[in-house]
């Protein structure tokens, strides 16, 4: 199926798991962008949270090589379930350095609700912050990690979570030195239905 046709049918695929989805209550529709809705300019810094209440379920990105061999980033958020509850704290992570490869998890058994990032010419790389927001004492558990995104570096990146109770802990990266660009895999949890005494799982 053609990206950009999944990037347009993203909003009709909310409405019905709002509609028609597991826990039987409305979902609003998530946070939108257009297709140049671009979180940032090549070469420059961002900070990007979802609304209140909802989470990251998309991540899209183009490479540009004669623009710092940086990219353009853009997002989209969706509500949580109302059997999760309200967020009773989010905060930033820990910043993860440029030019290194690293693994971050929300702490405290947060979910991603947004990214922090800033471009390093020296480098020809971004530093990446975590926004992480907890939902009472849910833990996560069933986690798994996502495909490489982008399928090779330099390419185009689309990541859409469409598995309606999975949602986003965080993410590992690679960098490449040659390529100065970076391959994700997300880190992706579903959550307990009931308070658990663990802190950060």
């Amino acid at each position: 199926m053609d990206r950009a046709l999944l990037w347009v049918l993203l909003p009709l695929v909310t409405v019905a798991w709002g509609q028609y989805g597991d826990y039987g209550y409305p979902y609003q529709q998530y946070h939108d962008y257009s297709d140049d809705g671009w979180v940032n300019l090549n070469r420059q810094g961002f900070s990007y949270q979802c609304p209140h209440g909802q989470v990251v379920v998309a991540v899209r990105s183009i490479f540009n090589k004669n623009e710092g061999s940086d990219r353009q980033w853009n997002y989209a958020c969706m509500p949580t379930p109302q059997n999760l509850g309200e967020p009773t704290e989010c905060w930033w992570e820990e910043i993860n350095r440029a030019g290194m490869e690293w693994y971050q998890t929300c702490s405290n058994n947060g979910l991603v609700a947004g990214f922090q990032s800033r471009y390093f010419e020296s480098v020809l790389d971004r530093e990446w912050q975590f926004y992480c927001c907890r939902y009472g004492k849910r833990c996560p558990y069933s986690c798994w990690l996502t495909t490489e995104y982008p399928g090779h570096y330099g390419e185009e990146m689309d990541m859409i979570s469409y598995n309606y109770d999975y949602y986003m802990r965080g993410a590992t990266t690679t960098f490449s030195a040659v390529e100065r660009d970076r391959q994700w895999k997300f880190i992706m949890c579903q959550m307990t239905d009931y308070d658990c005494e663990f802190a950060n799982v």
